[in-house]
């Protein structure tokens, strides 16, 4: 996962195309369909025929796919402002499944729309979106190459905290629920030693749990943590 600042242009990008979404359905360039998607409602699933982009516009959706031997495999979070399912702009069939984390309410545009469109913000947007989350994705197989688990799951924490997280100086809070077994699945390890990193990260001081159990990151310090590779004396 991208850290620290490394973070930034993927976020702007996929804000950027989010940005031109909206202003394009305002001024009626493309139509799109808004529709309400309940907690663990699939969105698509894999193999489905899906000719559509999807912009958040309140609650959070994951993608997961699932290995040969059936092993679930959660790729990715989004939130108020993201967009995703732009892989059917190269594939007819879905490649993933995204599912409903909460009560949901997406913007559904067609592809078809917006490669047509003679507006051409909204295609570079979607090509510059594109880039990134290709260039995003590199850099997520660098860090299973390169990090252990502890540091990725640094990594990953940073990174949802930019994404989800509602941002206040240098901290970030994730207020929606995410399990231990789903951060296991994105770090590529095991729930029992999620809990343990998680535990050392709390007593590092790096992250912690609010009175109402949301969990609060602390961006400086687990990015500083990345960069020299040490907590805090002692752990």
């Amino acid at each position: 996962m991208i850290t620290g600042s490394g973070m930034e242009p993927f976020c702007n990008t996929e804000r950027s195309l989010a940005g031109v979404l909206q202003d394009a359905a305002g001024r009626g360039t493309i139509r799109g369909t808004r529709i309400h998607i309940g907690r663990r409602e699939h969105v698509y699933n894999l193999g489905q025929p899906d000719a559509n982009i999807y912009l958040v516009e309140s609650g959070q959706v994951k993608t997961l796919t699932h290995t040969r031997d059936g092993k679930q495999c959660l790729l990715s979070i989004h939130g108020p402002g993201d967009v995703f399912g732009e892989s059917s702009v190269l594939a007819a069939n879905r490649t993933e499944t995204a599912q409903a984390m909460q009560v949901t309410t997406l913007v559904q545009v067609r592809v078809a729309q917006i490669m047509n469109d003679c507006d051409p913000p909204l295609r570079e947007a979607l090509i510059g979106h594109m880039a990134s989350r290709l260039l995003e994705q590199q850099q997520v197989i660098a860090n299973l190459v390169t990090m252990d688990s502890e540091h990725r799951l640094a990594a990953l924490l940073v990174n949802l905290g930019k994404k989800v997280g509602k941002r206040r100086d240098q901290t970030a809070l994730i207020r929606d629920r995410i399990t231990q077994e789903e951060l296991a699945e994105m770090v590529g390890t095991t729930r029992s030693r999620i809990g343990y990193f998680l535990k050392r990260f709390s007593v590092a001081g790096v992250v912690h749990r609010t009175e109402d159990a949301h969990l609060c990151i602390h961006i400086a310090e687990l990015t500083d943590y990345l960069e020299n590779s040490s907590l805090s004396a002692g752990l």
